[in-house]
């Protein structure tokens, strides 16, 4: 099994056009969003695979693909 990657708010912003680092703050307060781990107070990290499943996820189907 391949080590997990982990990435910095900001990285995902990078990864997630439009995504602010604000933003990924509010929704980790809601509850929401991709799933974050908290190894220090102050430090936040997503997994690469985690977000990338949070944004398939959010796929929307359009009447033409059903």
């Amino acid at each position: 099994m391949a080590p997990a990657e982990w990435l910095s708010p900001l990285q995902v912003c990078d990864v997630i056009p439009g995504m602010t680092v604000t933003l990924l703050q509010r929704m980790r307060d809601a509850g929401k969003g991709p799933r974050y781990a908290k190894p220090s107070p102050k430090t936040v990290v997503y997994s690469r695979s985690d977000v990338d499943a949070w944004v398939r996820s959010t796929l929307v189907s359009t009447r033409e693909q059903s």
